[in-house]
Protein backbone atom coordinates (compact mmCIF):
# COMPACT_ATOMS: atom_id res chain seq x y z
CA UNK A 1 0.00 0.00 0.00
CA UNK A 2 1.57 3.21 -1.35
CA UNK A 3 0.79 5.99 0.49
CA UNK A 4 0.82 8.58 -2.83
CA UNK A 5 0.63 7.11 -6.40
CA UNK A 6 1.68 9.59 -8.96
CA UNK A 7 1.26 8.75 -12.74
CA UNK A 8 3.14 10.24 -15.26
CA UNK A 9 6.34 11.57 -15.11
CA UNK A 10 6.08 14.62 -16.83
CA UNK A 11 6.77 18.00 -15.38
CA UNK A 12 4.19 17.82 -13.15
CA UNK A 13 4.01 14.42 -12.01
CA UNK A 14 7.68 14.84 -11.04
CA UNK A 15 7.08 17.51 -8.91
CA UNK A 16 3.94 16.21 -7.83
CA UNK A 17 6.31 13.03 -6.69
CA UNK A 18 9.19 15.10 -5.37
CA UNK A 19 6.41 17.43 -3.17
CA UNK A 20 4.93 14.56 -1.33
CA UNK A 21 7.72 12.39 -0.44
CA UNK A 22 9.79 15.54 0.51
CA UNK A 23 6.58 15.58 3.02
CA UNK A 24 7.38 11.93 4.53
CA UNK A 25 4.51 9.90 1.97
CA UNK A 26 5.79 6.47 0.61
CA UNK A 27 5.62 7.80 -3.01
CA UNK A 28 5.19 6.13 -6.36
CA UNK A 29 5.86 7.54 -9.67
CA UNK A 30 4.69 5.64 -12.34
CA UNK A 31 5.64 6.15 -16.33
CA UNK A 32 4.67 4.35 -19.26
CA UNK A 33 7.70 5.15 -20.93
CA UNK A 34 11.28 3.82 -20.86
CA UNK A 35 12.64 7.08 -19.89
CA UNK A 36 11.12 10.44 -17.82
CA UNK A 37 10.46 13.58 -18.91
CA UNK A 38 10.31 13.01 -22.66
CA UNK A 39 8.39 15.94 -23.52
CA UNK A 40 10.58 18.05 -21.71
CA UNK A 41 13.24 16.89 -23.49
CA UNK A 42 11.66 18.11 -26.71
CA UNK A 43 10.48 21.33 -25.68
CA UNK A 44 11.91 24.28 -26.79
CA UNK A 45 13.26 22.93 -29.58
CA UNK A 46 15.57 21.01 -26.90
CA UNK A 47 16.62 23.54 -24.87
CA UNK A 48 13.55 23.63 -22.01
CA UNK A 49 11.68 26.97 -21.80
CA UNK A 50 11.57 26.41 -18.28
CA UNK A 51 9.22 29.50 -17.00
CA UNK A 52 8.44 33.16 -18.13
CA UNK A 53 9.90 36.02 -16.44
CA UNK A 54 7.11 37.30 -14.76
CA UNK A 55 5.29 37.29 -11.46
CA UNK A 56 2.26 35.03 -10.46
CA UNK A 57 -0.36 37.88 -12.10
CA UNK A 58 1.53 37.90 -14.89
CA UNK A 59 1.31 34.03 -15.20
CA UNK A 60 -2.17 33.95 -14.16
CA UNK A 61 -3.37 36.70 -16.98
CA UNK A 62 -1.76 35.07 -19.92
CA UNK A 63 -4.49 32.46 -19.40
CA UNK A 64 -7.07 34.06 -19.78
CA UNK A 65 -10.11 33.63 -17.94
CA UNK A 66 -9.83 30.17 -16.40
CA UNK A 67 -5.93 31.74 -15.22
CA UNK A 68 -7.85 32.24 -12.04
CA UNK A 69 -7.61 29.04 -11.29
CA UNK A 70 -3.87 28.72 -11.03
CA UNK A 71 -3.76 31.29 -7.88
CA UNK A 72 -3.30 28.60 -5.10
CA UNK A 73 -0.99 26.86 -7.45
CA UNK A 74 1.41 29.36 -8.08
CA UNK A 75 1.33 30.77 -4.01
CA UNK A 76 2.45 27.17 -3.48
CA UNK A 77 5.63 27.37 -6.21
CA UNK A 78 6.28 30.62 -7.80
CA UNK A 79 8.17 32.24 -11.12
CA UNK A 80 10.99 32.67 -8.48
CA UNK A 81 10.51 29.29 -6.61
CA UNK A 82 10.58 27.53 -10.11
CA UNK A 83 13.91 29.25 -11.51
CA UNK A 84 15.14 28.63 -8.05
CA UNK A 85 14.86 25.09 -7.97
CA UNK A 86 16.47 24.91 -10.81
CA UNK A 87 19.51 27.18 -9.98
CA UNK A 88 19.87 25.12 -6.67
CA UNK A 89 20.49 21.58 -8.55
CA UNK A 90 23.66 23.76 -10.30
CA UNK A 91 21.67 24.45 -13.40
CA UNK A 92 21.80 27.97 -14.17
CA UNK A 93 19.57 29.88 -15.96
CA UNK A 94 19.25 32.98 -18.40
CA UNK A 95 16.07 35.33 -19.58
CA UNK A 96 16.23 36.14 -23.25
CA UNK A 97 14.39 39.39 -24.97
CA UNK A 98 10.94 37.82 -24.52
CA UNK A 99 11.18 36.79 -21.55
CA UNK A 100 11.55 32.99 -22.03
CA UNK A 101 13.48 31.62 -19.01
CA UNK A 102 16.15 28.82 -20.25
CA UNK A 103 19.34 27.04 -19.24
CA UNK A 104 22.57 28.86 -19.57
CA UNK A 105 23.86 25.46 -21.62
CA UNK A 106 20.71 25.66 -23.69
CA UNK A 107 20.17 22.10 -22.71
CA UNK A 108 16.67 20.67 -21.78
CA UNK A 109 18.67 17.86 -20.39
CA UNK A 110 20.20 19.28 -17.83
CA UNK A 111 16.72 20.81 -16.53
CA UNK A 112 15.50 16.85 -16.40
CA UNK A 113 18.67 16.12 -14.65
CA UNK A 114 17.97 18.75 -12.38
CA UNK A 115 14.07 17.21 -11.52
CA UNK A 116 15.82 13.48 -11.30
CA UNK A 117 17.98 14.69 -8.73
CA UNK A 118 15.72 16.36 -6.28
CA UNK A 119 13.04 13.32 -7.30
CA UNK A 120 15.99 10.95 -6.10
CA UNK A 121 16.90 12.67 -3.00
CA UNK A 122 12.92 13.03 -1.99
CA UNK A 123 12.91 9.40 -1.84
CA UNK A 124 10.29 8.49 -3.96
CA UNK A 125 10.30 5.59 -5.80
CA UNK A 126 10.29 6.07 -10.05
CA UNK A 127 9.07 3.13 -11.85
CA UNK A 128 8.89 2.87 -15.92
CA UNK A 129 8.21 1.06 -18.55
CA UNK A 130 5.04 0.93 -16.27
CA UNK A 131 1.63 1.88 -18.36
CA UNK A 132 -1.80 1.91 -15.96
CA UNK A 133 -4.37 0.68 -17.75
CA UNK A 134 -7.27 1.55 -15.96
CA UNK A 135 -7.69 3.58 -12.28
CA UNK A 136 -10.69 1.77 -10.16
CA UNK A 137 -11.80 3.07 -6.19
CA UNK A 138 -10.76 0.26 -4.04
CA UNK A 139 -11.82 -0.06 -0.13
CA UNK A 140 -8.56 1.80 1.36
CA UNK A 141 -8.14 4.20 -1.54
CA UNK A 142 -7.40 2.77 -5.12
CA UNK A 143 -6.35 0.41 -7.65
CA UNK A 144 -4.08 0.95 -10.52
CA UNK A 145 -4.12 -1.47 -12.88
CA UNK A 146 -0.72 -1.41 -14.86
CA UNK A 147 0.28 -4.16 -17.48
CA UNK A 148 2.32 -6.00 -14.59
CA UNK A 149 0.25 -5.63 -11.96
CA UNK A 150 -2.45 -4.25 -9.30
CA UNK A 151 -0.91 -1.18 -6.94
CA UNK A 152 -3.34 -0.34 -3.84
CA UNK A 153 -2.53 3.60 -3.13
CA UNK A 154 -4.24 5.63 -0.90
CA UNK A 155 -3.62 8.67 -2.86
CA UNK A 156 -3.50 9.52 -6.40
CA UNK A 157 -2.35 12.15 -8.41
CA UNK A 158 -3.25 11.88 -12.24
CA UNK A 159 -0.39 13.98 -14.34
CA UNK A 160 -0.95 11.61 -17.32
CA UNK A 161 -0.61 15.15 -20.02
CA UNK A 162 -2.89 15.79 -23.31
CA UNK A 163 -2.72 14.62 -25.98
CA UNK A 164 -0.26 16.92 -27.97
CA UNK A 165 2.85 14.85 -29.53
CA UNK A 166 1.19 11.70 -29.10
CA UNK A 167 5.18 10.01 -29.95
CA UNK A 168 5.95 11.33 -26.22
CA UNK A 169 3.59 9.18 -24.89
CA UNK A 170 0.85 11.78 -24.02
CA UNK A 171 -1.95 9.80 -25.82
CA UNK A 172 -5.14 10.80 -24.15
CA UNK A 173 -5.24 7.77 -21.29
CA UNK A 174 -6.15 10.05 -18.67
CA UNK A 175 -9.20 11.36 -20.06
CA UNK A 176 -10.83 7.80 -20.13
CA UNK A 177 -10.05 7.01 -16.63
CA UNK A 178 -11.64 10.74 -15.47
CA UNK A 179 -14.50 10.34 -17.08
CA UNK A 180 -15.21 6.94 -15.81
CA UNK A 181 -14.74 8.27 -12.06
CA UNK A 182 -17.38 10.60 -13.56
CA UNK A 183 -15.30 13.92 -14.39
CA UNK A 184 -16.49 15.86 -17.59
CA UNK A 185 -14.27 16.03 -20.10
CA UNK A 186 -14.11 19.49 -22.25
CA UNK A 187 -13.25 18.09 -25.76
CA UNK A 188 -9.56 18.48 -26.34
CA UNK A 189 -8.29 20.16 -29.33
CA UNK A 190 -4.34 21.12 -30.09
CA UNK A 191 -3.16 24.05 -29.43
CA UNK A 192 0.34 25.94 -30.32
CA UNK A 193 0.11 23.95 -33.16
CA UNK A 194 1.21 25.25 -36.39
CA UNK A 195 -1.33 26.47 -39.42
CA UNK A 196 -1.94 25.46 -42.98
CA UNK A 197 -3.03 27.18 -45.91
CA UNK A 198 -4.10 26.79 -49.41
CA UNK A 199 -1.27 29.35 -50.75
CA UNK A 200 1.42 27.46 -53.23
CA UNK A 201 3.86 30.26 -52.80
CA UNK A 202 4.12 30.37 -49.14
CA UNK A 203 5.99 26.48 -49.98
CA UNK A 204 8.52 28.62 -52.15
CA UNK A 205 9.33 30.85 -48.94
CA UNK A 206 10.31 28.36 -46.60
CA UNK A 207 12.80 28.21 -44.20
CA UNK A 208 12.54 32.54 -43.77
CA UNK A 209 11.84 33.68 -40.78
CA UNK A 210 10.09 37.37 -39.89
CA UNK A 211 11.14 38.05 -36.63
CA UNK A 212 8.57 40.72 -36.18
CA UNK A 213 5.19 40.43 -37.98
CA UNK A 214 1.50 40.69 -36.99
CA UNK A 215 -1.26 38.04 -37.85
CA UNK A 216 -5.37 38.41 -37.33
CA UNK A 217 -7.37 35.32 -37.85
CA UNK A 218 -10.89 36.32 -39.15
CA UNK A 219 -14.67 34.69 -40.49
CA UNK A 220 -16.38 37.35 -42.53
CA UNK A 221 -14.17 39.96 -41.13
CA UNK A 222 -14.87 39.14 -38.01
CA UNK A 223 -11.30 39.01 -35.58
CA UNK A 224 -11.11 35.67 -33.90
CA UNK A 225 -7.55 36.00 -33.01
CA UNK A 226 -4.61 38.77 -33.34
CA UNK A 227 -1.10 38.53 -32.38
CA UNK A 228 2.57 39.94 -32.97
CA UNK A 229 5.52 37.76 -33.05
CA UNK A 230 8.41 36.00 -34.80
CA UNK A 231 6.77 34.00 -37.94
CA UNK A 232 8.08 31.42 -39.98
CA UNK A 233 6.90 30.07 -43.58
CA UNK A 234 7.15 26.36 -43.85
CA UNK A 235 6.18 24.45 -46.77
CA UNK A 236 2.67 23.12 -44.83
CA UNK A 237 1.84 26.83 -44.22
CA UNK A 238 3.21 28.73 -41.60
CA UNK A 239 4.44 28.47 -38.04
CA UNK A 240 6.80 30.40 -35.37
CA UNK A 241 5.22 31.56 -32.09
CA UNK A 242 2.80 34.11 -33.11
CA UNK A 243 1.01 31.35 -35.28
CA UNK A 244 1.42 29.14 -32.37
CA UNK A 245 -0.21 31.77 -29.83
CA UNK A 246 -3.21 32.11 -32.61
CA UNK A 247 -3.68 28.73 -33.92
CA UNK A 248 -6.42 27.94 -30.94
CA UNK A 249 -8.84 29.96 -33.14
CA UNK A 250 -8.05 27.84 -35.92
CA UNK A 251 -8.32 24.33 -33.74
CA UNK A 252 -11.48 25.48 -32.37
CA UNK A 253 -13.28 26.26 -34.85
CA UNK A 254 -15.29 23.61 -36.51
CA UNK A 255 -14.87 24.92 -40.22
CA UNK A 256 -11.68 26.25 -40.37
CA UNK A 257 -11.81 26.29 -43.93
CA UNK A 258 -14.05 29.50 -43.66
CA UNK A 259 -11.37 31.18 -42.20
CA UNK A 260 -8.61 33.66 -43.49
CA UNK A 261 -5.68 34.80 -42.18
CA UNK A 262 -4.20 38.18 -42.79
CA UNK A 263 -0.79 38.78 -42.65
CA UNK A 264 1.30 42.16 -41.61
CA UNK A 265 4.89 41.94 -43.01
CA UNK A 266 5.64 45.06 -41.57
CA UNK A 267 3.54 45.82 -37.86
CA UNK A 268 5.71 48.54 -36.89
CA UNK A 269 4.73 51.05 -39.81
CA UNK A 270 1.50 52.26 -40.99
CA UNK A 271 0.02 51.72 -44.18
CA UNK A 272 0.08 55.58 -44.73
CA UNK A 273 4.04 55.41 -43.79
CA UNK A 274 4.68 52.76 -45.91
CA UNK A 275 3.34 54.10 -48.82
CA UNK A 276 4.99 57.51 -48.12
CA UNK A 277 8.10 55.45 -47.71
CA UNK A 278 7.84 54.01 -50.84
CA UNK A 279 7.10 57.46 -52.44
CA UNK A 280 10.16 59.17 -51.21
CA UNK A 281 12.37 56.18 -52.04
CA UNK A 282 10.94 55.92 -55.74
CA UNK A 283 11.36 59.87 -56.04
CA UNK A 284 15.27 59.82 -54.18
CA UNK A 285 16.54 56.14 -55.19
CA UNK A 286 14.49 55.80 -58.62
CA UNK A 287 17.44 54.07 -60.02
CA UNK A 288 17.02 50.59 -57.02
CA UNK A 289 15.08 47.93 -57.46
CA UNK A 290 12.26 47.94 -55.09
CA UNK A 291 12.83 44.62 -53.88
CA UNK A 292 16.37 45.78 -52.69
CA UNK A 293 14.37 48.81 -51.17
CA UNK A 294 12.41 46.70 -49.20
CA UNK A 295 14.82 44.50 -48.50
CA UNK A 296 16.25 46.82 -46.01
CA UNK A 297 13.69 45.67 -43.94
CA UNK A 298 12.61 42.33 -44.51
CA UNK A 299 14.53 39.08 -46.37
CA UNK A 300 15.19 39.54 -49.94
CA UNK A 301 13.47 36.66 -51.34
CA UNK A 302 10.24 37.51 -49.35
CA UNK A 303 10.04 40.89 -50.76
CA UNK A 304 10.33 39.54 -54.71
CA UNK A 305 7.38 37.44 -54.00
CA UNK A 306 5.56 40.17 -52.61
CA UNK A 307 6.00 42.86 -55.57
CA UNK A 308 5.09 39.13 -57.38
CA UNK A 309 1.73 39.00 -55.58
CA UNK A 310 1.04 43.06 -56.03
CA UNK A 311 1.85 42.30 -59.38
CA UNK A 312 4.55 44.21 -60.45
CA UNK A 313 8.07 42.33 -62.02
CA UNK A 314 10.17 41.13 -59.68
CA UNK A 315 13.26 43.84 -61.11
CA UNK A 316 11.00 46.65 -60.72
CA UNK A 317 13.06 49.69 -60.43
CA UNK A 318 11.51 52.50 -57.67
CA UNK A 319 11.78 55.36 -60.40
CA UNK A 320 7.77 56.36 -61.42
CA UNK A 321 6.31 53.90 -59.41
CA UNK A 322 2.07 55.16 -59.38
CA UNK A 323 0.83 55.32 -56.51
CA UNK A 324 -2.09 52.76 -57.96
CA UNK A 325 1.14 50.04 -57.49
CA UNK A 326 2.03 52.10 -54.34
CA UNK A 327 -0.99 51.62 -53.09
CA UNK A 328 -1.04 48.09 -54.16
CA UNK A 329 2.26 47.07 -52.54
CA UNK A 330 1.59 48.65 -49.26
CA UNK A 331 -1.93 46.74 -49.04
CA UNK A 332 0.02 43.25 -50.23
CA UNK A 333 2.78 44.18 -47.19
CA UNK A 334 0.07 45.32 -44.66
CA UNK A 335 -3.04 43.35 -44.91
CA UNK A 336 -2.04 39.65 -46.81
CA UNK A 337 -5.09 37.65 -46.91
CA UNK A 338 -4.18 33.73 -46.68
CA UNK A 339 -7.44 31.16 -46.99
CA UNK A 340 -6.98 28.90 -44.10
CA UNK A 341 -7.41 24.56 -44.32
CA UNK A 342 -6.30 23.54 -40.69
CA UNK A 343 -3.83 22.15 -38.55
CA UNK A 344 -0.87 20.22 -37.87
CA UNK A 345 -2.98 18.29 -35.75
CA UNK A 346 -2.26 16.67 -32.23
CA UNK A 347 1.11 15.10 -33.26
CA UNK A 348 2.82 18.74 -33.85
CA UNK A 349 1.26 19.85 -31.23
CA UNK A 350 2.98 21.47 -28.49
CA UNK A 351 -0.44 21.65 -25.91
CA UNK A 352 -3.83 20.30 -25.32
CA UNK A 353 -6.54 22.80 -25.19
CA UNK A 354 -9.60 21.48 -23.23
CA UNK A 355 -9.19 18.36 -20.59
CA UNK A 356 -10.76 18.19 -17.17
CA UNK A 357 -13.50 20.42 -16.19
CA UNK A 358 -11.72 23.07 -13.64
CA UNK A 359 -15.21 23.29 -12.11
CA UNK A 360 -14.76 19.74 -11.05
CA UNK A 361 -10.87 20.33 -9.70
CA UNK A 362 -10.87 22.16 -6.29
CA UNK A 363 -7.87 25.14 -7.26
CA UNK A 364 -7.28 25.30 -3.41
CA UNK A 365 -5.65 21.56 -3.80
CA UNK A 366 -6.15 20.11 -7.05
CA UNK A 367 -8.27 17.59 -4.91
CA UNK A 368 -11.46 16.25 -7.26
CA UNK A 369 -14.52 17.35 -6.47
CA UNK A 370 -15.75 14.12 -7.97
CA UNK A 371 -13.77 11.49 -6.41
CA UNK A 372 -12.14 12.22 -2.42
CA UNK A 373 -8.49 11.30 -2.41
CA UNK A 374 -7.74 12.16 -6.29
CA UNK A 375 -5.74 14.84 -7.42
CA UNK A 376 -5.89 16.36 -11.22
CA UNK A 377 -2.47 18.55 -12.02
CA UNK A 378 -0.74 19.71 -15.38
CA UNK A 379 -1.49 19.51 -18.74
CA UNK A 380 -4.60 17.36 -18.32
CA UNK A 381 -6.73 19.66 -16.95
CA UNK A 382 -8.46 22.39 -19.11
CA UNK A 383 -6.06 24.71 -19.01
CA UNK A 384 -3.99 25.97 -21.87
CA UNK A 385 -1.69 29.32 -22.13
CA UNK A 386 0.53 30.80 -24.82
CA UNK A 387 4.20 30.06 -25.98
CA UNK A 388 6.93 31.24 -23.31
CA UNK A 389 7.55 28.93 -20.66
CA UNK A 390 3.54 30.08 -18.91
CA UNK A 391 2.46 26.09 -20.04
CA UNK A 392 5.33 24.43 -17.82
CA UNK A 393 5.10 26.81 -15.45
CA UNK A 394 1.35 25.71 -15.10
CA UNK A 395 2.51 22.33 -15.13
CA UNK A 396 5.30 22.25 -12.69
CA UNK A 397 3.12 24.38 -9.89
CA UNK A 398 -0.08 22.71 -10.10
CA UNK A 399 2.06 19.47 -9.76
CA UNK A 400 4.11 21.06 -6.60
CA UNK A 401 0.41 21.79 -4.84
CA UNK A 402 -0.99 18.33 -5.41
CA UNK A 403 1.64 16.80 -4.25
CA UNK A 404 1.77 18.43 -0.69
CA UNK A 405 -2.06 18.98 -1.10
CA UNK A 406 -2.44 14.58 -1.49
CA UNK A 407 1.05 14.28 1.46
CA UNK A 408 -1.40 16.31 4.15
CA UNK A 409 -3.88 14.00 3.67
CA UNK A 410 -4.49 11.27 6.46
Amino acid sequence: MWDVVVVGAGAAGLLAATAAAEQGRRTLLLEKNRKPGVKILMSGGTRCNITQATDNRGIVAAFGPLGRFLHSSLAALTVDDTIALFETEGVRTKVEETGKVFPVSNKATDALEALLRRLRRSGAMLALSEPVRDLQRAPAGFALITATQTIQARRVILTVGGQSYPGSGTTGDGYAFLARLGHTIVPPQPALVPITVAAEWVAELRGITIPDAAIRIHEDQETLEARRGSLLFAHFGLSGPVVLDASRAVSRHHHPERLLLELDVLPSMAQSELDEFLRQESTSSGKKQLAGILAAHLPRRLCDKLLELAGLPVERKAAALSRADRTNLARVCKRLELPVTGTLGFGKAEVTAGGVSLDEVDSRTLESKCVSGLFIAGEILDLDGPIGGYNFQAAFSTGWLAGLSAAKLP
